[in-house]
């Protein structure tokens, strides 16, 4: 019966799954293999050519010749290991950034498209089957890593951007609705005057449920942007959410030519100003005020880019 089953679901899944075929439906020049390596160049911490190797299960002459390939296309640069010269690193230009990032959001839309017909309600139910699919499956039979991907803004994200915010800082702070006022101000002011080229929102999902957020905007003052509303909903905490949020919004920052990224914070989210510190920002000011219901210490933090 099991047999039977997985070959069912095999077949079913095959052709399913053609709905994401990267050089036919996502418009795309590259491979799905291509698109695998471009991947794991802009989200994975490991950049060498073994580790690719390794983590792709790819033959080592297929990924040289890729690479070669990526090269020319000024997509990539390759040099030697700073802690083993017998190693390569690995590192997306500019132009490299660019085609991983549209891939990334193409697929997106494809799997938003897949996921269309789904009541939102059984998401969840979705992707946890999923996961115990691979985890079940998996040779060493380790427990699957969560998912995560950030992506940017689907219909219906500023609206739990605001909601999720007033709920879990009225929670964990007690914070009243002249936070969520704030909130939805700043929401408003994005949605209103959209320039992608200076101003985004991520959205973090973790195993296919929205699970953080963060803002990157103009600031009134030139060449600063500001880095807004970060976020990682409690029940997903523990996976380095927050920091890959802020690591986006500060490359964003850079490539869209800002000199200096800011951020205003209060002295209770100790969590968040942790992940300040890790990432270069510090602490330039601070202020007592009484807000949201609460007697707080405003922080200004600030990092050159």
């Amino acid at each position: 019966m099991a047999v039977q089953e997985i070959r069912a679901f095999n077949r079913f899944y095959t052709n399913l799954i053609g709905a994401l075929d990267y050089s036919r439906h996502l418009h795309t020049p590259y491979t799905l293999t291509e698109a695998r390596v471009l991947y794991e160049l802009a989200h994975s911490p490991r950049t060498d050519a073994a580790d690719l190797r390794v983590e792709l299960s790819l033959d080592a002459g297929h990924l040289s010749r890729m690479l070669s390939k990526f090269e020319q296309d000024q997509l990539v640069t390759r040099a030697p290991s700073e802690q083993d010269a017998r190693r390569q690193r690995i590192e997306l230009t500019p132009q490299g950034r660019e085609a991983a990032t549209l891939l990334e959001k193409r697929a997106e839309d494809a799997v938003g498209s897949l996921l269309g017909d789904v009541p939102e309600e059984d998401r969840p139910r979705l992707a946890e089957a999923m996961r115990t699919v691979r985890e079940i499956l998996r040779d060493d039979r380790r427990p699957v890593p969560a998912r995560i991907e950030l992506r940017g803004p689907n219909p219906g994200d500023l609206g739990w951007v605001i909601q999720r915010n007033a709920a879990v800082y009225a929670a964990e702070f007690g914070w009243n609705s002249e936070y969520e006022a704030l909130v939805a101000r700043i929401v408003a002011d994005f949605a209103a005057d959209p320039d992608p080229g200076c101003e985004a929102l991520w959205m973090a999902e973790l195993d296919g449920v929205p699970a953080g957020c963060v803002f990157c905007v103009r600031d009134e003052a030139p060449g600063v942007a500001r880095l807004r509303l970060l976020l990682v909903e409690p029940g997903a905490r523990g996976h380095r959410i927050g920091d890959r949020l802020v690591e986006r919004c500060i490359s964003f920052a850079r490539d869209a030519g800002y000199r200096e990224l800011v951020l205003w914070t209060n002295d209770v989210l100790g969590a968040a100003r942790k992940i300040y510190q890790r990432a270069g920002f510090e602490l330039v000011a601070e202020k007592p005020h009484h807000s949201f219901g609460k007697d707080l210490v405003g922080q200004d933090w600030r990092l050159a880019l």
